[in-house]
């Protein structure tokens, strides 16, 4: 797989290319208002410099949110994308909190028509590609985000509108809503996915392929454990391990077993002679329901460790040696699949 061999993104007929253009790092910002982690570690002049070299290797697709580095990431990607911009499949997300207002977040009709007027300023467009709700909101009805986004589409403020991290059920709920109300449905569906995180094959990649929905993968070295520097005889631990110590706990039994899984595809790609970070892409490439998988660079060196994987391609004896490692279906730890559903972080909704 080369950037050059693009793909069509679900049943729109759009063509991306293999790789996408994550933007979580770039911009200046301190964090979210709610005490998230989306403060960003590179500057916008090197933003820029990266998303443009990015552009100029063959990526076509970019993927922000508006509360990355709140709202930042949104302006230094506008930035970039002057006189590129139809060139470019842009998506961006909404859910997060934008302020100190807990009511600007959300996927309520009043916060959508509200967020998605922001993401257009700061982005210089007058359309979003593919507008996503950012994770689900337990709190509004499906029937009402999608009768929202299914306007915004008619309104030409964007063209597809899709998910992220949603559960099984919620995407087929989704798909049912949109068609029995006679609403555009929803056209994709963001995912963790890579070697240590595979619990989407079980249901959530083939309900994806049933309705044709694009898939964008993010994640593919499982937040800095398949990057190169995390094997057992180091002792160091992956970078966001401070950052996110709640989703990066290295001191439980099922991280334990992540960390020797981790070794062990180490172990694989030095067998192989590719660095751990082709490995890791070749193999989130490899799954037919993902339709590109979002890279997330630091500085320019890491784009072009990105951009050399997307060359790679792995045999059947390859890809089975990585099921003996870690078998198909499997995450270590619950909060990997991005996000905990209610009933299972929350005892008093299965308690009596």
């Amino acid at each position: 797989m080369s950037l050059s061999e693009l793909r069509v993104f679900g049943r729109s007929g759009t063509p991306v290319s293999p790789l996408t253009l994550g933007t979580m790092n770039f911009g200046e910002g301190n964090g979210s208002p709610n005490g998230g982690a989306h403060g960003a570690p590179t500057g916008a002049d090197e933003s820029i410099r990266i998303i443009q070299a990015a552009l100029d290797a063959g990526i076509t697709a970019v993927d922000t949110a508006d509360v990355y580095s709140q709202g930042e990431s949104e302006q230094v990607v506008g930035r970039a994308l002057r006189g590129r911009r139809d060139d470019v499949f842009l998506a961006t997300k909404f859910h997060g909190q934008m302020s100190a207002n807990p009511a600007h977040s959300g996927n309520s009709r009043r916060w959508i028509t509200q967020a998605v007027e922001g993401s257009l300023r700061r982005l210089q467009t007058d359309r979003i590609d593919l507008y996503q709700a950012h994770r689900p909101d337990y709190n509004t009805d499906v029937l009402e985000t999608i009768t929202t986004l299914n306007d915004l589409i008619r309104q030409g403020k964007i063209l597809y509108y899709g998910t992220s991290v949603f559960t099984p059920a919620q995407l087929v709920e989704a798909q049912w809503l949109a068609t029995t109300n006679h609403l555009i449905p929803p056209l994709g569906n963001q995912v963790p996915y890579s070697m240590l995180v595979r619990g989407n094959e079980r249901d959530v990649l083939p309900i994806a392929q049933q309705y044709g929905l694009g898939v964008l993968a993010y994640g593919p070295l499982a937040g800095g454990w398949l990057s190169g520097s995390f094997v057992l005889e180091s002792g160091k631990a992956p970078t966001r391990v401070h950052s996110l110590p709640g989703r990066y706990d290295i001191s439980g039994p099922s991280s334990e077993r992540k960390q020797h899984a981790a070794d062990a595809l180490a172990r694989l790609a030095d067998k192989l002679e590719l660095s751990l970070v082709d490995l890791a892409i070749g193999f989130a490439l490899t799954h037919p329901a993902i339709s590109s998988v979002i890279i997330g660079p630091r500085s320019e060196e890491h784009l072009q460790a990105y951009l050399q994987a997307a060359d790679v391609r792995l045999s059947e004896s390859v890809l089975d040696a990585i099921d003996d490692v870690v078998p198909p279906g499997t995450n270590f730890v619950e909060r990997d699949a991005g996000t905990i559903v209610p009933s299972i972080e929350f005892a008093e909704l299965r308690r009596r």
